[in-house]
């Protein structure tokens, strides 16, 4: 008998599959269709994405090599199509691009590249560091109060780049003639623990030496 009754059960579920089956199976067969085809556009986009990176590693490690044998318009130039492209190589390229145009001789075009970096959507610590290089390529030329203004917010507590736009806000008020402006500055480099060892030697230094 229970021979009997699990052959009428599994009659009735094959009878029932069958039914369901009929009323939802091309449902379910183009269900199946669209996510093989989303798998194989996410693998062929995955694979995509990592022939670009594979490229763009490429055309930057190209750009160091002009670069480093002094050919720094052009490398300027590459590093400029490689900024355009976004990515983690294109914030890099953005200051070596910048970095490049100062060796050219292209002090102006520097200074744009860093303003316009330090007025991109960037992390906060590479906008910071583009005003900090941008402050250091237009020293000799800028108003000292201007880079004064501009560093200030770079000499907060907290700030990573503190010590080197405190450095450079110091030197700016030697330049202006603020001998006790700066001396304030070098005295607070000097006594900050915090600060490089260098930089706090250097700050000695010129506390001394303003203050003779």
């Amino acid at each position: 008998m229970s021979d009997i009754f699990r052959e009428i059960d599994e009659e009735l579920r094959r009878d029932n599959f069958f039914k369901l089956w009929s009323r939802y199976g091309r449902y379910v067969i183009i269900v199946v269709v669209v996510l093989l085809v989303l798998a194989g556009g996410i693998a062929a986009w995955r694979q995509h994405q990592l022939a670009e990176r594979q490229a763009q590693s490429a055309r930057y490690a190209a750009a160091l090599v002009l670069a480093r044998d002094g050919k720094d318009a052009e490398a300027a130039k590459l590093f400029a199509a490689i900024q355009g492209e976004g990515g983690g190589y294109g914030a890099l390229s953005a200051f070596e691009r910048a970095a490049a145009l100062e060796k050219s001789g292209d002090r102006q075009g520097a200074a744009a590249a860093y303003a316009a970096i330090a007025a991109s959507g960037a992390d906060p610590e590479f906008r910071d560091l583009a005003v900090l290089l941008g402050a250091m390529n237009e020293f000799p030329e800028a108003e000292p109060k201007v880079l004064i203004d501009r560093l200030a917010p770079l000499t907060a507590e907290g700030n990573p780049w503190r010590p080197t736009a405190l450095e450079l806000t110091a030197l700016a008020h030697v330049k202006s003639g603020d001998k006790a402006g700066a001396v304030a500055l070098y005295k607070t480099l000097a006594d900050d623990p915090d600060t490089p060892q260098g930089l706090r030697g250097r700050a000695a230094e010129m506390t001394a030496a303003l203050g003779s």
